[in-house]
């Protein structure tokens, strides 16, 4: 593979990948705590596009994988307000490891379930558009414009505003009278959207598997730890940088060597610069 695919390649996956990591500070923002069960989002994502395929087809129809994605980010809505519901506001006045623990156990619920009714073997989610070079760009178009959707909103309407002060500082978001349990819901529902989108978008060139959750839920925390935790541009950035690092790495030696290399670049991150490559010092979000 030339240098020009392997940058499409590169850019696909950090389209899904920014999808990933986007939707989790989103919920991280608003909760203040970290959804653990929002890897198995983006694998529940891929299943879902997998399924709907397969329904289609029992009835005669051959589609193109971006007609099913309207029904994939309901879903994932859908799956983002039961781990809300059940994950983190029976909990939220509770020891932030309550909510850990709780969220671990709703993503290893979606686990075991997936693995019971859709198999342990690998699936293929039907194409975005067509097979091929066109495979890549509609991933890239179609995350482009969901996150472009995404920023609109944060940064030009009201819904956005209150949310972002909700993130800067939740007590006085509270005492402005901004009300937080329907805008932190309103971010788990956002934040499976993402996710089960980026599942839908992996599901065809990288197949889709029940115990793959974890892998995804990783991604999104390092991508958060290079951009800088709770920042929505150092998330998209930094899922961008594992995608490429991880492509081209794997290109020139293994994808062993691939996910190693990351995981020292994590440490080194970590070390020499703990807020991450575009946080501030004091931690503040963006």
């Amino acid at each position: 593979m030339n240098t020009p695919q392997l940058l499409l390649s590169a850019l696909a996956l950090g389209a899904a990948y920014a999808l990933v990591a986007v939707g989790f500070v989103l919920t991280l923002n608003a909760a203040g705590a970290v959804n653990f069960a929002h890897g198995d989002s983006v694998m529940l994502g891929g299943v879902a596009a997998v399924m709907l395929g397969v329904a289609a087809q029992a009835v005669g129809l051959t589609v193109p994988g971006i007609v099913l994605l309207p029904a994939v980010i309901l879903i994932g809505a859908a799956l983002g307000l039961v781990i809300g519901a059940l994950g983190f506001l029976p909990l939220k006045d509770r020891p932030p490891s309550a909510v850990f623990v709780a969220t671990i156990a709703i993503a290893s619920v979606f686990e075991q379930s997936a693995t019971a009714f859709f198999g342990p073997a690998p699936r293929s989610a039907p194409p975005v558009w067509h097979q091929g070079a066109q495979q890549p760009l509609a991933m890239i178009v179609v995350a482009a414009v969901v996150l472009g959707l995404v920023y609109l909103v944060l940064e030009r309407t009201q819904l956005g505003r209150r949310f972002r002060a909700l993130a800067q500082d939740r007590e006085m978001a509270r005492a402005l009278g901004i009300p937080a349990t329907p805008l932190i819901a309103t971010a788990f529902a956002a934040g499976g959207s993402l996710a089960g989108l980026a599942g839908a978008l992996l599901g065809h060139q990288f197949l889709v598997v029940a115990n793959q959750g974890p892998g995804y839920m990783l991604k999104a925390y390092i991508a958060v730890v290079i951009g800088g935790w709770g920042s929505v541009p150092g998330a998209l950035a930094g899922a961008l940088l594992i995608a490429l690092f991880e492509t081209f790495v794997a290109a020139s030696l293994s994808a062993v060597w691939a996910q190693a290399l990351l995981y020292v670049a994590v440490l080194l991150v970590l070390l020499l610069r703990p807020q991450g490559l575009f946080g501030e010092p004091a931690g503040r979000r963006a």
